[in-house]
C-alpha cells in the first residue's frame, strides 16, 4: 500500500468510502453486514487505514455498520471520519445534536477527520450564517480534540467554494472533492485544484471512476487503453492519473464488493503515474465521452440576451449537462436547480425559439430544457 504524509500521520493513498456498501435484496438502508465485514477486514489486513462514512450514507446505517465492524479493531489502528450533514438544511441549527449521535453511531469517541459535508450553491449561505453555530461548534469540538482534523467537501462550483475559503479556509486542514480525468475539465476539477493548492489544502478524492463511469468504458475507448498500457485494467487508468497529481494525498473508492476491493488495493501497491501522452490520452477519451452525451454550449451567452424570460440559459445547460451524464445516479443537477429560483427553472422556458436563433452551436435550447424539466419532474 501506498502511503502519504499528513501532518504526521502516514495515510493510506487509497480510503475505504462507506456509500456504497453490499446492500440486501437491493435496498439501499439494508447493508449486507456480513459482506461489508468481509470487505472491511480485507482492507484493514491489506493496509488501508482511512475509513469514510457519513450521517446519510445508506439512509443512515452507514455510521452504524462501519462503527460496528470496526470496533473489533484498536482505535489507532485506522483513521476515521464522517460529515455534518449540511446538504440537508433541516440539519442547520442541529450540529451539536448530530455530531454527539454520530459519535455514538461510530462507537468512538472523536473523529480523526471531520467535514462539512457538500458545500455548493443550495447551502453556502446556510453554512455561513453565525446563527446556526455550525462552524463555532465544529471547532470547539477540534479544540477539545474530538474532531482533530477539519475539513470539508464540495461540490459546488468554484465561486461558492471560493465564499466558503475566504470565511473558513484559513481552519480548513483537507478538502474534498470530485476528481478523476473526466471532470477535470467537465466539472473544472482541475480549476477547483487550483483554488486548494493557493489556500495550500492538501485534497482528498471523492469519485474516482465517477460512480462506475470510468470502470467500463466503451469498447474503442478501452482499445486505446489497452493498447498504451497492455497489463493495465480499465479502473487502474482512473486511479494512475490521481497518482500523477501531487496534491492528491487521499483517494476514497466507494467499493461494493470484495473484487473491486482486491483490484483496487493492488492498483495501490505500487504508484504508476500517468506520462505526459497517456495524460493526453485519458483527456482526450474524456472528451470523446463528453461530446457523444452532452450539448455543446460554449456559454457565449448570445441566448440570454434574446431571452424574454431572461432565463441563465448556459447556467441550465451545464447542469443539463451533467444530468444527462450522471443518468439515474444524478444528484448534481437536481441539488443545483435547488438553489435557482422558480422564474429561472428549466420549466419557464416558453418556447419561443428566440435564443436558438442566435445560437453558434445551433443547439435547439428549448428542446434541451423542455427535456431537462422532465427529467427533473417538471
Amino acid at each position: 500500500m501506498i502511503y502519504n504524509d499528513f501532518k504526521g500521520l502516514k495515510l493510506s493513498a487509497l480510503g475505504m468510502g462507506n456509500m456504497r456498501l453490499p446492500t440486501l435484496d437491493g435496498d439501499d438502508s439494508r447493508i449486507d453486514e456480513a459482506a461489508t465485514e468481509q470487505i472491511l477486514d480485507y482492507c484493514m489486513t491489506h493496509g488501508v487505514n482511512y475509513y469514510d462514512t457519513a450521517w446519510g450514507y445508506h439512509s443512515g446505517n452507514s455510521e452504524l455498520v462501519v462503527g460496528k465492524l470496526l470496533a473489533k479493531y484498536p482505535r489507532d489502528s485506522f483513521y476515521l471520519a464522517s460529515k455534518f450533514p449540511g446538504y440537508n438544511l433541516s440539519n442547520m441549527g442541529k450540529t451539536e445534536e448530530i455530531f454527539e449521535k454520530q459519535l455514538q453511531k461510530c462507537r468512538v469517541d472523536y473523529f480523526d477527520f471531520y467535514l462539512f459535508h457538500n458545500v455548493c450553491e443550495m447551502n453556502i449561505d446556510a453554512y455561513l450564517d453565525s446563527k446556526y453555530g455550525t462552524y463555532d461548534y465544529l471547532m470547539a469540538q477540534k479544540r477539545n480534540g474530538r474532531i482533530r482534523h477539519l475539513g470539508f467537501s464540495a461540490h459546488g462550483d468554484i465561486p461558492t467554494i471560493r465564499r466558503f475559503l475566504e470565511a473558513y479556509g484559513k481552519d480548513m486542514e483537507f478538502a474534498q472533492i470530485e476528481l478523476n480525468y473526466f471532470d477535470w475539465n467537465f466539472q473544472n476539477a482541475k480549476g477547483k485544484l487550483e483554488l486548494l493548492r493557493q489556500w495550500n489544502i492538501p485534497v482528498w478524492v471523492m469519485e474516482p471512476v465517477r460512480g462506475g463511469q470510468l470502470a467500463s468504458l466503451a469498447p474503442e475507448d478501452e482499445a486505446r487503453l489497452k493498447a498504451a498500457r497492455p497489463d493495465e485494467g480499465v479502473p487502474a487508468w482512473a486511479f494512475r492519473f490521481l497518482q500523477s497529481l501531487p496534491d492528491v494525498t487521499v483517494t476514497l473508492s466507494g467499493m461494493s464488493n470484495l473484487q473491486q476491493v482486491k483490484e483496487n488495493i493492488a492498483t495501490y501497491e505500487q504508484a504508476k503515474p500517468l506520462n505526459e501522452q497517456e495524460m493526453a490520452l485519458v483527456l482526450s477519451i474524456a472528451d470523446d465521452m463528453i461530446h457523444r452525451t452532452t450539448v455543446p454550449c460554449t456559454a457565449c451567452h448570445y441566448c440570454v440576451s434574446h431571452c424574454p424570460k431572461h432565463l441563465p440559459i448556459p447556467d441550465l445547460l451545464k447542469l443539463y449537462n451533467e444530468a444527462m451524464v450522471a443518468g439515474s445516479g444524478m444528484f448534481i443537477a437536481p441539488m443545483a436547480l435547488s438553489a435557482i429560483p422558480a422564474e429561472h427553472q428549466p420549466s419557464a422556458c416558453i418556447a419561443c425559439h428566440s435564443c436558438e436563433k442566435v445560437c453558434p452551436q445551433q443547439i435547439h435550447i428549448p428542446d434541451a430544457l423542455a427535456d431537462f424539466a422532465r427529467r427533473m419532474g417538471k
